[in-house]
């Protein structure tokens, strides 16, 4: 599409909110390019060489930080991987003092998760390079909204008129918002669905439908995005027991063949087998969780080179 910017409006990506649709297409183009070159016997390019990137984790994880290094190598760009519960963080040392040392030792770009939402944008208040947000909190992950959107795209060939449902721990998930972001600004119905008490109050502010029931919500989606139970961040009980909550919001393979159409299902990751979703699911022809961890290495390459670019 000739009408598509060349370089994304926005300096840093610290959520879905701040990016237009047309900076949604433009890293969806790049990312096209780029799983390309994944799915070549040389799987790395040159874009990056020269650029030094910090990977920043306040939080435990796994996946995300994964994928992003590896997107950061597949661009040859030079990486420091930072964990702070063996740094000067557990001594007392502050955000933007951690990160200036950092840049000092002239990093270019920061991939940044933190337990507190709103840190990204704080922190780029203080500091001159791109900030990339691999989640805050229970506040945003835009990569992985990014990710899952291309992977619905990659699917159907548009996002628009899709018919997703977000299944699960909506007020804790950083995950829901983005998504909800993010497939409203491609024209995609959106739909959550849970325990009310796992519905924040504010939901229906975002134009998105809100079901209790699982299968009217399977049964209304083209797409089922399969959200985990956020154990680590609910300070009470939401739900009597995780057994109970596997019985009333688990999919398992009997409900997903006696629904009234085939439909598409995801995951973030990582799975609770058994819980949010069994294994005959997860491993089935419908679902597209591997092809999301395929793909979020090409939407992290992506974003990585755009914003470099831009800088």
């Amino acid at each position: 599409m000739a009408d598509i910017p060349q370089q994304l409006s926005s300096r840093h990506l610290l959520g879905i909110k701040d990016l237009s649709l047309k900076d949604i297409e433009l890293i969806f183009e790049t990312a096209d390019t780029f799983k390309e070159v994944l799915n070549r016997p040389i799987k790395k390019v040159p874009s990056l060489r020269d650029i030094t990137i910090a990977n920043i984790f306040f939080e435990n994880s796994t996946r995300t930080k994964l994928s992003f290094e590896l997107a950061q190598k597949r661009l040859s760009a030079d990486v420091v991987n930072f964990a702070a519960s063996s740094s000067s963080v557990s001594k007392g040392e502050t955000l933007i003092d951690t990160v200036n040392n950092i840049l000092a030792m002239k990093v270019d770009m920061v991939v940044m998760r933190h337990p507190y939402a709103g840190a990204g944008v704080f922190l780029s208040k203080h500091i001159k390079v791109p900030i990339i947000n691999a989640g805050d909190g229970a506040h945003e992950h835009p990569t992985q909204a990014l990710l899952d959107a291309f992977s619905i795209r990659e699917k159907f060939g548009e996002v628009a008129g899709k018919k997703v449902v977000i299944v699960g721990d909506i007020l804790h998930s950083r995950v829901a918002l983005s998504n909800i972001l993010c497939l409203q600004k491609l024209g995609a119905e959106v739909m959550v669905c849970g325990p009310t008490t796992l519905i924040p109050k504010f939901i229906s502010t975002l134009g998105v439908q809100v079901e209790t029931n699982l299968i009217k919500a399977l049964n209304w989606c083209d797409v089922a995005n399969m959200l985990r139970i956020q154990l680590e961040r609910q300070d009470i009980k939401y739900f009597p027991s995780i057994r109970e909550y596997g019985m009333m919001y688990g999919l398992n393979k009997k409900i997903l063949d006696s629904l009234n159409k085939e439909i598409v299902v995801m995951h973030p990751g990582p799975i609770n087998r058994g819980v949010e979703i069994t294994s005959d699911v997860a491993d089935s022809k419908q679902s597209i969780i591997l092809n999301q961890v395929e793909n979020g290495v090409a939407v992290r390459m992506a974003v990585l080179y755009l914003l470099a670019a831009r800088k």
